[in-house]
């Protein structure tokens, strides 16, 4: 490691001096001020007997290792708790943090801090957060051996870390993560599943931070790649306004998965703040049992009149950018809103202009009435190699459609 650092194993206990190099006491702790300076230590906590002083960063004139903390201002103040103030021992010691790049939760074992000199003084910033073998190493000879000894006994042991900048700090108290300003922007730019994995390692309180905190797009992705009655735990803890905001963001079919595990009073109050059109279509698929089409089901799709023109399908494609990720195949339907006909979507790269959407069509439209049970469901996508089923409701209109995917999680859950 380049530069001067330390451990803050090696700067709890470390001796502070006065100006005449008389000792006033030992560090007990130091702390950062996130909104502040999210990584400069501010403050160096000591302890002289039955109390403990504040040592603010400006008042230091050196840190070293063997040597102590010499002190450039002798005007201490007697340490009191402060509502922005985060301790490295107290609060972040022993703490789990969200590793986004290795996509995991992990415990803090320990802090590198890096010693930077402006001319002046030293300040201490912090670099790292240990969380391997060497630093549990570290933390079991903490004051049994003298630090320069650790460091020699160490080195043979790979180091673990991550840089401060790509940690997130877990705060289940609501007032206090506020209070710290800590930004979730890393974790809504991971893949869903990945958020997932890390939710599932959380404890209640932690996972209940995560999701009120994050964008409600990025809680929905990742709130449908979680199992199914931790969904319910998740919404169950959350303000119904939250929880509405996040479930408006699910495909239907899921937001309808997710709600039908809550109780009915939860449910209903979470139903009551969502906005008119994605409740109505979650209240409709409420309706149905859950094991069969209409459960599995999804009201989103894209259905087009029988003489409707290649032209046409693409003004509607457009019109359901929210779609594309999912969408596989294009239906026409009567007058009476009974599908007649299936196009897959790639045969509309090769159609020539103005051709008629009929002309595209699949060979065998493969319908599901939306009472049919999931293991038939199951059957028919796998005797006939499906992507998508159109479901249709009692009268023979195209109520919605089933994909490969709401197959899949069917059977991963089974």
């Amino acid at each position: 490691m380049a530069g001067d650092y330390l451990y803050f194993t090696e700067l709890a206990g470390m001796p502070v001096y006065d100006l005449k190099h008389r000792r006033i006491g030992r560090v007990r702790d130091a702390a950062i001020v996130p909104v502040v300076d999210s990584s400069r230590i501010d403050r160096v906590l000591v302890g002289g007997g039955d109390s403990w002083l504040t040592i603010r960063y400006d008042q230091i004139q050196s840190i070293a290792l063997g040597k102590g903390i010499a002190l450039s201002d002798e005007q201490l103040t007697p340490y009191h708790e402060d509502e922005f103030m985060l301790r490295i021992g107290r609060d972040l010691l022993d703490q789990q943090i969200i590793d986004v790049t290795g996509r995991k939760v992990v415990r803090v074992n320990d802090l590198t801090f890096e010693i930077r000199n402006d001319g002046e003084r030293d300040t201490l910033v912090v670099l790292e957060v240990d969380i391997g073998i060497r630093s549990i190493f570290r933390r079991v000879l903490q004051h049994a051996l003298p630090p320069r000894w650790i460091r020699r006994l160490q080195e043979p042991i790979p180091p673990s870390s991550i840089k401060w900048d790509f940690c997130n700090v877990l705060e289940p108290d609501p007032l206090r993560r506020l209070r710290l300003n800590i930004s979730y922007e890393k974790l809504e730019r991971m893949h869903p599943a990945d958020l997932a994995d890390i939710v599932e390692e959380l404890s209640h309180a932690e996972r209940e931070a995560i999701f009120e905190s994050i964008d409600s797009e990025a809680a929905a992705e990742a709130l449908t790649e979680v199992d199914p009655k931790m969904q319910a735990s998740i919404l169950e803890a959350l303000e119904p306004e939250k929880a509405a905001d996040i479930v408006e963001e699910m495909d239907p079919d899921e937001a309808a998965d997710a709600l039908a595990e809550l109780e009915d009073e939860t449910s209903e109050e979470i139903l009551d703040e969502m906005e008119s059109e994605p409740k109505t279509d979650v209240q409709e698929l409420l309706e149905y049992e859950e094991d069969t089409a209409g459960g599995m089901m999804n009201t989103d799709f894209v259905a087009l009149p029988e003489d409707a023109l290649t032209a046409d399908a693409t003004a509607a494609i457009e019109g359901a950018e929210e779609l594309l990720e999912t969408l596989n195949t294009l239906f026409l339907v009567d007058a009476e809103g009974r599908p007649t006909a299936s196009i897959p979507l790639a045969r509309l790269f090769v159609a020539q202009p103005g051709a008629r959407l009929k002309e595209l069509a699949a060979e065998t439209l493969i319908t599901a009435p939306a009472d049919e049970k999931q293991h038939r469901i199951t059957e028919l996508f796998d005797k006939y190699n499906l992507l998508t089923l159109p479901v249709v409701d009692e009268e023979g209109k195209l109520a919605g459609v089933i994909t490969a995917d709401d197959v899949i999680s069917v059977l991963r859950n089974g």
